[in-house]
């Protein structure tokens, strides 16, 4: 009989990628569960790729990535976020994900302690269970903003690193200047490293620019990629940003691991680099009301900030029918408990057409309203 490792056993299969399948098995599903734009890559980026392969370039590119994309994603952000990048501290990873994998592996030891607030990403929780990291999950509840007070007294002897993910998936918040400031205090109080996935900071709408703490502090990884902003989740292309030292020990890792970016989607981020936002941001701006307004007077919820997502609150007396109920009525949501030690929530978002969010819209005012026994 084969045996399973316990550190792949001790992890959970994703409740994303479970409703993910869900929903292949539903007719004409009103999804409101996908974490990936409803739009599709620019014909600019496209073309960049497909021209890529047909003229041969399909083999291995240097494990720290091509160097003029390297050089320009340190233009980049320089000029768009402030820190003070080089070339040779960028590596080029295989989306997000890989980015933060090669980060746990790399910058702790089993034992060592990362502190995250909650809610939180799925991954943030299940990579550093498998590297035997320990997760010290700080409470910020109800109204999702960064609590100083709670992460400076969860910092201990072991303690080595913050991780901060602004925008916020699942919660839409967008920390600002004053918070980012506080833990980059405790952070060079402690020693301490900051860790902060800015996926999302194309999608910030009420405060501009988004605010990174590697403009303020050195011992910062910053990680971010093209699958948001540039439509294509599926070429798993990312990058980071780190003091050159943990970036050598990376690329090592990576080695191992990833090889290398894929080829093709190296060449196409180059062009999507020079991809203008704004209007892409309007749009989002614009669901981001559609579906705060059509849900604010029957659920408790805090108004998105920025990414694409909203995390309302099931309403009182719902907490164990209420997604049964969206479910039958073919609605796909992220229950909360995904995304957090607490299961009163729920992650919906709103990156799919205006039909379909007004149609989820009706239905979870309907459910909403409904008096459970």
């Amino acid at each position: 009989m084969v045996t399973i490792a316990k550190r792949v056993k001790n992890i959970q299969a994703s409740g994303i990628r479970r409703v993910f399948s869900l929903a292949g098995q539903i007719k004409n599903p009103v999804n409101l569960s996908l974490g990936q734009p409803d739009f599709d890559a620019s014909d600019l980026v496209k073309e960049a790729a497909t021209s890529a392969i047909r003229h041969g370039f399909n083999k291995y590119t240097p494990t720290e990535g091509l160097p003029e994309l390297r050089k320009k994603i340190a233009e980049k952000l320089q000029r768009e976020n402030g820190i003070i990048a080089k070339p040779e501290e960028v590596l080029i990873t295989t989306g997000v994900s890989g980015g933060l994998f090669l980060t746990f592996a790399t910058l702790f030891e089993p034992g060592d302690e990362v502190i995250i607030p909650d809610p939180f990403f799925v991954i943030y929780r299940e990579i550093p269970k498998f590297l035997g990291i320990i997760t010290k999950f700080v409470d910020t509840y109800p109204d999702f903003r960064l609590p100083l007070t709670k992460i400076a007294q969860a910092i201990g002897p072991k303690t080595k690193a913050i991780l901060l993910n602004s925008p916020n998936n699942p919660t839409g918040v967008v920390y600002n200047r004053e918070e980012i400031e506080g833990v980059v205090a405790l952070a060079k109080k402690h020693n301490l490293i900051i860790i902060s996935d800015e996926i999302y900071e194309a999608f910030t709408y009420d405060q501009l620019p988004n605010f990174s703490p590697a403009s303020l502090y050195k011992q910062t990884v910053t990680l971010n990629g093209f699958s948001k902003t540039a439509g294509i989740p599926g070429w798993r292309i990312g990058y980071l940003h780190a003091p050159k030292g943990i970036i050598n020990e990376m690329a090592k890792l990576q080695q191992y691991t990833f090889v290398c970016a894929p080829s093709f989607a190296q060449v196409a981020a180059l062009k999507a680099l020079d991809l203008i936002t704004g209007n892409i941001r309007d749009n989002y701006q614009a669901k981001r009301d559609r579906i705060y307004k059509g849900l604010k007077d029957c659920f408790e919820l805090s108004k998105p900030q920025g990414a694409f997502y909203a995390f309302p609150k099931i309403p009182a007396g719902g907490k164990t029918t209420f997604l049964t109920n969206t479910l039958a009525e073919g609605v796909l949501l992220i229950p909360g408990s995904v995304f957090s030690r607490k299961n009163t929530h729920f992650r919906l978002s709103f990156a799919t057409t205006d039909e379909i969010l007004d149609r989820g819209v009706k239905i979870l005012r309907k459910i909403a309203k409904t008096k459970t026994p």
